[in-house]
């Protein structure tokens, strides 16, 4: 009896005959897989609450708040002046400038008649600079009082912060103002001194062989010398400016902003001032922000109106020992502050049309949101509306991210 042949190598030809697909399937697979999109690597920064300050950063400079320039009240001759800038001086004592005159202060009838006229509106002025610092003073004491009242108000929960920055602002105010008072009076003082002086030595002497003593300058003002005008010895003619005296510790700070940043700025705003040569910032407080603004050309030949913002220091003179007239500083002055505010990266937003707009990480996908930004600082920017704390945004986003772009969040280095 015979067998049938084997039927078993059917099934190795039917797997053969699968294999040229299979091949085909997974070098498909391949293809796809090499040209189907990578994902975008992206920085992811998120949105959080935190404190955020918008200032305004420009340069400026510090002033001798109350300063005289010592002139010469009459023609003669200058002895030579000794002094170097940064002498100490002493009000009626310290002896500045020497003028002769040889007689030659004579007056006639006309001119004496004025120097008695200036000299009797001298007085007056004496008098009003009296009344000013009376004044000054009173209210001086009443603002220190209600500062006192509000720091200790403060302490008991029973008053807010900005009530205490008022205050506090009202309190330096015056302080300026009375020591801006007692600077008014001794000027007074020395001016009504010096109209008496000419008018006595106008008049004719009584021994017409006699000269007159040479006519004495003093300081009017305690301080020290700013800057020496007139150093040699030469005649000079009546009115010409010889010295300049102040108190250099009496410092205050002239910042030069654009017109639009100084709209924004109000009195008693906060101020930090950076490089100015010491380890720290010195802090300070807008006292006024000028009225008239002035044209200036920029370092790109761009016409800009520009206005002088004027802050006082709040720190002892301790802190700011070696600062002196003219000295270049930095200012940051704060235009808006807020403790618990929505915060996002500045450069994650950006504008088409008149919409804002930021992509959010939605997983691996981006996805454009709108939102309503707030204040910004030029780094963060406030967000009112279309994220919560917590959310992703992609930080300064290419031209090849889009609505549902696969993403993934690239590692930056702190």
């Amino acid at each position: 009896m015979e067998t049938a042949p084997a039927t078993s190598p059917a099934r190795p030809r039917r797997r053969s005959r699968h294999l040229p697909w299979l091949a085909a399937a997974v070098l498909l697979a391949l293809i796809v897989a090499g040209l189907w999109p990578a994902a975008l690597p992206v920085e992811l920064a998120p949105a959080a609450r935190g404190p955020l300050t918008v200032t305004v950063n420009e340069v400026g400079m510090t002033r001798v708040k109350n300063r005289y320039v010592i002139s010469s009240p009459v023609a003669g001759h200058l002895r030579r002046i000794a002094w170097k800038a940064g002498a100490p001086v002493i009000a009626g004592q310290t002896v500045l400038a020497v003028l002769e005159t040889n007689a030659a202060d004579f007056l006639d009838a006309r001119s004496l008649a004025q120097a008695e006229a200036r000299t009797q509106a001298m007085q007056a002025a004496r008098e009003q600079a009296a009344a000013q610092l009376a004044r000054a003073t009173a209210a001086a004491r009443l603002a220190h009082t209600d500062f006192t009242r509000a720091q200790r108000l403060f302490a008991q929960r029973s008053l807010s912060q900005q009530e205490l920055d008022t205050a506090t602002l009202h309190d330096t105010t015056a302080a300026a103002d009375q020591r801006a008072a007692e600077f008014g009076l001794k000027v007074a003082d020395y001016e009504l001194a010096q109209a008496r002086a000419v008018l006595d030595r106008g008049q004719p002497a009584t021994d017409p062989a006699s000269s007159p003593p040479p006519l004495v300058l003093t300081s009017p003002v305690n301080g020290r010398v700013l800057r020496v005008l007139q150093e040699s010895e030469r005649v000079v003619p009546a009115g010409l400016p010889l010295l300049e005296v102040g108190d250099p510790t009496d410092l205050e700070a002239r910042i030069e902003v654009l017109s639009r940043d100084g709209v924004a700025i109000q009195p008693g705003a906060q101020v930090a001032l950076d490089r100015w040569g010491g380890a720290a910032p010195l802090n300070g407080r807008v006292r006024l922000v000028e009225p008239s603004a002035f044209t200036k050309i920029s370092a790109l030949g761009v016409e800009e109106q520009r206005v002088y913002v004027i802050v006082d220091f709040t720190d002892p003179v301790e802190k700011r020992a070696t600062l002196g007239d003219a000295y270049r500083v930095e200012a940051r002055i704060v235009t808006w502050s807020g403790t618990d505010v929505l915060r996002v990266p500045s450069g994650a937003l950006f504008q088409r049309g008149t919409a804002w707009q930021t992509f959010v990480a939605d997983g691996h996908r981006a996805r454009l949101r709108a939102i309503t930004p707030g204040h910004s600082n030029g780094l963060e920017t406030e967000i009112l509306s279309g994220l919560k704390a917590g959310e992703k945004v992609i930080v300064y986003p290419g031209d090849k991210i889009a609505d549902g772009v696969r993403i993934t969040e690239l590692q930056v280095a702190p």
